[in-house]
């Protein structure tokens, strides 16, 4: 979940293979981890599974199971507040991001929570860990949208779990594609193709480096995905935006959450 546009950078939309995604969001993320942390940190929790910008919990809608005395590893940690909230119920929760300023802040938090989430720099399309180490891999909007070699991090997450593991996450509901992302009535209004999967690509203007890139797939296209690498789908969760909830976070709002859905999370076990 990142706030976006900065300022300075053109977008284009052209095909991103893996290391350019790789190169552009990794040092995208620690540019922008303190302003995040600190915009972002009090909502999240230090030790809190927030599902989405809805606000919803774990706690609420249970996609993980039960994960006491489980191994637990979560994708896209960022500052490791869901892997500290698998640790504090009871389960083994190890984290893993691409941004080196992101997993500072898990050690800063670590320190001020005494809940200590071990983690590691690296990507989900090579998990450094060992076939069958983990009953369960989730990534609360993570990785999994900045990933070009989709196909591999999912056989990545296959590889690393045991078997009747459980692998869930969240993504910006596929169906956003098409509107602009604008939280205002500007958002509202469709204007390109649902099925255009064409990278979204930013550059920044005095550089020309690409500094940042989101890939999209289509509801179709992750339970394919998903069912081609061994998994079995078991819920589809679209969650509703409460009713009580009046924050904005980048193109997500009241207005639009409560036509449109903006979260989309897969839940699926291996068979």
């Amino acid at each position: 979940m990142e706030d976006h546009l900065p300022q300075a950078v053109r977008v284009e939309r052209r095909p991103v293979d893996e290391a350019e995604s790789r190169s552009a969001n990794g040092p995208d993320w620690d540019r922008y981890a303190d302003e995040y942390q600190a915009t972002h940190g009090g909502f999240l929790g230090d030790a809190g599974f927030l599902w989405g910008p809805e606000g919803h919990t774990e706690d609420e809608l249970g996609a993980l199971g039960d994960v006491a005395d489980r191994d637990v590893l979560e994708v896209g940690s960022g500052a490791g507040q869901c892997a500290r909230w698998v640790r504090r119920r009871g389960g083994r929760g190890y984290g893993l991001d691409l941004s080196h300023r992101q997993l500072q802040h898990s050690r800063r938090i670590d320190a001020e929570t005494g809940v200590l989430v071990p983690s590691v720099r690296g990507t989900a399309t090579h998990l450094p860990f060992a076939d069958d180490s983990f009953d369960i891999v989730f990534s609360a909007f993570g990785a999994l949208q900045f990933v070009a070699d989709i196909e591999t991090a999912v056989a990545e997450v296959r590889r690393v779990l045991r078997p009747g593991g459980r692998f869930a996450f969240s993504v910006t509901h596929p169906t956003r594609w098409s509107f602009p992302d604008d939280p205002g009535e500007a958002g509202l209004t469709a204007t390109q193709s649902y099925w255009d999967r064409t990278p979204y690509v930013e550059v920044d203007d005095e550089s020309g480096q690409v500094s940042y890139v989101e890939h999209h797939r289509t509801l179709g296209d992750w339970v394919r995905l998903l069912s081609g690498a061994g998994f079995t789908l078991l819920d589809l969760m679209e969650p509703e935006w409460p009713d009580e909830h009046d924050r904005v976070w980048g193109g997500w709002s009241r207005l639009r959450g409560r036509l449109t859905p903006g979260t989309a999370i897969f839940v699926a076990d291996l068979r």
